[in-house]
């Protein structure tokens, strides 16, 4: 099959970007986007052109590092996957199509489709973790947890910080992704000496980072290739409330009940 690409080139954070037209023949319908825009590139390198660069690891949908807006989707036209498992089955032979990285302030590009992501790190750091001691493994399984906080927990936790909630909501919002990292630590014991804090200081975080706010528009949640639901960023806002309301220090259900 034949495409036409329509990719964004940008030299640096503060160089003029412009879309830059490649028509790609010889693709096989089996090939994932990736290995794609593989093949263009070695194109490029062989006629002596600088290459797309873009962002890439496991390409299996597991690191979040591949994001890109395909034809004004976040990772593309197929629900609930990522743009390395997306596969140029998924286009038709002639099809234009137009590659952008992540459209945000908070993530500024760096070259092409990379873009500065370090704001999801600061967004960790101020409160994504656990300050109670959890052994090992087997410790840690020793403590008995519902099956319903033990989901609710797997569900947030499948959260891979790729930021395709950033770049599909019209707000360029993080609740999406902060509320996932808040509520898969707020569901188990481990997580509640800092549970009321942990909300205040990440969406704090959030805020100073430059993303916008939430208007429950709902993209975030359609955009998120493991579906993370909008019920997460409704727990986030109550332990917020409740830290802001100065009762972030009261004892909690050990399993977090208090939702």
């Amino acid at each position: 099959m034949r495409v036409i690409l329509h990719i964004w080139r940008q030299s640096g954070r503060s160089a003029r970007g412009r879309f830059e037209r490649h028509e790609v023949a010889d693709i096989h319908d089996h090939m994932s986007f990736l290995e794609m825009l593989d093949v263009l590139n070695g194109r490029l390198v062989e006629a002596g052109t600088e290459p797309v660069a873009f962002e890439h690891d496991c390409r299996e949908g597991i690191c979040g590092s591949c994001g890109v807006v395909v034809n004004g989707r976040a990772h593309g036209p197929v629900p609930h996957v990522t743009a390395c498992q997306l596969h140029m089955r998924s286009f038709r032979d002639g099809d234009e199509i137009w590659i952008e990285p992540w459209r945000a302030a908070a993530f500024p590009v760096l070259k092409d489709l990379v873009v500065d992501r370090s704001a999801f790190d600061r967004i960790i750091q101020a409160g994504g973790y656990v300050s109670v001691r959890t052994g090992a493994a087997p410790d840690a399984n020793a403590i008995a947890i519902p099956k319903p906080a033990a989901d609710r927990a797997m569900d947030a936790a499948a959260c891979i910080g790729c930021g395709a909630c950033v770049a599909a909501c019209p707000n360029g919002s993080a609740m999406l992704f902060t509320a996932a990292k808040i509520a898969h630590l707020a569901a188990l014991p481990q997580g509640q000496p800092e549970r009321f804090r942990r909300a205040r200081d990440m969406v704090e975080q959030m805020d100073k980072e430059g993303f916008g706010y939430c208007t429950n528009h709902g993209a975030c949640e359609a955009a998120c290739p493991k579906a993370i639901s909008l019920d997460h960023i409704a727990q986030l806002n109550r332990d917020y409330l409740r830290a802001a309301m100065g009762k972030g220090a009261e004892v909690v259900n050990a399993v977090g009940g208090v939702g």
